[in-house]
């Protein structure tokens, strides 16, 4: 069995946690630490293994940049879009904006600021 899980009583070896690279090596019986997954494998695997998982990233790291850069002009052109949706749809809500007087006060006013301007002329 490769695949050991924390706490289970294992025997010699070598055993190794991939998603942090802790190496715990066991002389005779022992327990491994709860909570991790642990693969069984000699030094000499690991050795092995590396280089390999450095070819794979160099060889999708071409993609990976391509990816970024399709994920980037999206973001440019839907946000432009996004930006433009807003401004040329209104629903006369305005939130900011405060008719404590109200509206039938302010509406009075401009009627009796205009009255007096026709009287004067």
């Amino acid at each position: 069995m490769l695949r050991h899980n924390g706490g289970e009583i294992v025997g010699k070896g070598t055993y190794w946690n991939l998603s942090n690279g802790e190496r715990i090596d066991i002389a005779e019986k022992g327990t491994l630490p709860v909570g991790r997954t642990y693969y069984r494998m000699p030094a000499a695997a690991i050795i092995v293994v590396a280089p390999v998982l450095g070819l794979l990233y160099a060889a999708f790291l071409p993609f990976i940049g391509i990816a970024m850069l399709a994920k980037l002009v999206a973001q440019k052109i839907g946000g432009g879009i996004l930006e433009t949706v807003p401004s040329s749809a209104s629903f006369g809500w305005r939130p900011s904006e405060s008719y404590l007087a109200g509206r039938r006060g302010r509406a009075k006013k401009a009627e009796a600021s205009k009255d007096s301007e026709e009287k004067k002329d």
